[in-house]
């Protein structure tokens, strides 16, 4: 597998989504950004704006998100929009990696919870690396389990990387490793 035949699809937003970009354009991996109209995004190669239609198609019931969740999402336009571009990035990947904490009751702290949950519903390839716990996690099916070694390696030649906009050096470090170990120089 060759970085050109790879797509990263991801948001474009600031911390892990622009990180996961950065790194993809570093080691030569095609990007696609899904957004929308007045959201503000700070990467701009392979940039998808989506339109009233298509976020349609991507739309869920905040409260069915809230009770799967464990938490409340108010029914703002923006956070709608957020998860429906969520729904896009998840969609399109055939591997997940998303940047975060893992909480207690096995969901991911804020909106990129949504994504790891949708990665879950679709029975997807799951990786999140918790900053909190300084490792790499994998999806079982059931419950998280540390990945070993140095962590995952992308497999799939279209993977997405999200995550909290609260990106530590840990967790941007998680991202850079990532990619060089999944693609040498």
């Amino acid at each position: 597998m060759t970085p050109q035949d790879c797509i990263l699809f991801s948001g474009g937003a600031p911390g892990a989504e622009a990180e996961f970009g950065a790194c993809a354009e570093q080691h030569g991996v095609e990007e696609v950004n899904f957004t929308f109209d007045g959201h503000r995004i700070v990467r701009h190669r392979g940039v998808r704006m989506l339109n009233h239609e298509e976020l349609l198609a991507g739309d869920v019931s905040l409260s069915y998100v809230s009770r799967l969740m464990r938490r409340r999402y108010t029914e703002g336009p923006t956070l709608r929009r957020i998860l429906q571009t969520l729904w896009y990035q998840v969609n399109s990947g055939q591997e997940i990696y998303v940047v975060g904490s893992i909480l207690e009751d096995g969901t991911v702290r804020g909106g990129t919870g949504w994504g790891a949950e949708f990665a879950k519903l679709c029975n997807k390839p799951l990786f999140v690396f918790d900053q909190d716990q300084d490792g790499w996690f994998t999806w079982g099916g059931e419950s998280w389990s540390r990945v070993p070694g140095e962590g995952p390696v992308i497999t799939h030649l279209h993977f997405t990387g999200t995550g909290t906009r609260t990106l530590h050096d840990n967790g941007r470090r998680a991202i850079g490793t990532l990619f060089d170990r999944s693609f040498p120089a």
